[in-house]
């Protein structure tokens, strides 16, 4: 350890002997030829280690060394004494100094004191270093459960609110479609255009409080617990199932390519139905009259990758690194009319992420966009 070593010495013999002996292993020495002198050296730099003389004209070495340790608590203090005695050794160990050597002195005992005294120093520091290393991770360990807490608050928030809020959107469709049907009376054309609206309205509301438990489910599943092996198939069937009206009713044409029957991933069947129906169906719904929409899925190695690609209107290059974000619209999706709350691919990047996959887009504004999925093979 090169050190900065302060000699405070009246005593031109005693500098150079020091110097002599300190410097060829690489220590900076500085000195300070009175009481006053050290004072202001102490004042205006920091020193690993400072040899005190106890006698000068103007004042005691010893009285310096709270100045030292006051700037730094790790300092080093050593006196320097033609006077040893046992009152000097106590009062100077009380007032916090390390060691003494006693006046004439070798180079060879200012070396065993200086080394050890510079020992303790590195062996100090490093305890505090450790002691504020532990400091910060207490206090990172209880903003962590704070903000765990926050969030599980949060999400039962959410749940309670969502739940409530599904009951009375689901009543209030029924009574909608009990008049729509006339079951309640004749409607002339006007009331009908009004209720269709209140429709549409109410089923953009439910859509929202679906997403909205979806997102707190995502965000609440313990993978540890409730991943299995699923086969993928029949999963992405069932949502192109699910989807083939919406798409022949744009004239939007499907091409697919299905993995083998015996694929299987470790996750949950609802989770990649969630998956998958956001991927699929966001293609199908930002598709104009007449694109397509390609899904097709390949091994690579221990993985499984899933494309979605459409000819859709794409998102502009400033907005992708948002699309993930909860409740993010790009401005092209919001200008185009189409209806959306801006999570689905939220939900599907905490899925993504809790089932061990990765999820990567590219996409060009007005041409489209494609989604890589890729999932661990079981």
């Amino acid at each position: 350890m090169n050190a900065k070593i302060l000699v405070i010495d009246d005593e031109l013999g005693i500098r150079r002997g020091c110097q002599r002996a300190l410097e060829p292993l690489g220590h900076q020495v500085v000195f300070a030829t009175s009481f006053q002198e050290g004072q202001e050296k102490i004042a205006a730099q920091d020193f690993d280690l400072v040899l005190l003389d106890v006698m000068m004209p103007d004042g005691r070495g010893i009285d310096l060394i709270p100045y030292i340790l006051a700037r730094d608590p790790e300092a080093i203090a050593v006196i320097i004494t033609g006077y040893a005695t046992v009152e000097l050794a106590v009062e100077a160990i009380r007032r916090g100094a390390y060691d003494f050597i006693a006046k004439p002195f070798t180079s060879e005992v200012l070396l065993v004191t200086v080394n050890q005294g510079l020992q303790k120093r590195r062996l100090s520091l490093e305890a505090r270093r450790l002691q504020s290393i532990e400091r910060e991770a207490v206090q990172l360990a209880a903003a962590k459960a704070e903000a765990e807490k926050l969030n599980q608050f949060k999400t039962e928030f959410t749940n309670m609110v969502t739940h409530e809020l599904r009951s009375p959107v689901g009543g209030a469709q029924s009574l909608l479609r009990i008049l729509l049907r006339g079951l309640a009376g004749e409607l002339n054309p006007q009331q009908i255009d009004i209720l269709k609206r209140v429709e549409g309205r109410l089923d953009e509301l439910l859509d929202l409080i679906n997403d909205l438990l979806d997102l707190a489910a995502a965000k609440t599943v313990a993978p540890q617990e409730a991943l299995q092996p699923i086969p993928v198939q029949p999963i992405l069937q069932g949502v192109l199932d699910r989807f083939e009206a919406d798409a022949q009713a744009k004239e939007v044409r499907l091409v697919v390519k299905l993995p083998k029957d015996g694929f299987k991933v470790q996750a949950t069947e609802d989770g990649l139905g969630k998956i998958f129906g956001n991927l699929v169906g966001n293609a199908i719904k930002y598709t104009p009259m007449g694109g397509r929409v390609t899904l097709e899925t390949r091994q690579d190695g221990t993985q499984l990758e899933i494309s979605v690609a459409d000819t859709g209107i794409g998102i502009p290059a400033d907005e992708l690194d948002h699309i993930w974000e909860d409740f993010f619209r790009a401005k092209n999706a919001k200008r185009s009319g189409i209806l959306g709350t801006g999570l689905g691919l939220s939900i599907v990047k905490e899925l993504v992420d809790q089932f061990g996959g990765h999820i990567a887009v590219h996409s060009l504004e007005g041409q489209g966009t494609t989604f890589n999925l890729r999932l661990p093979l079981v």
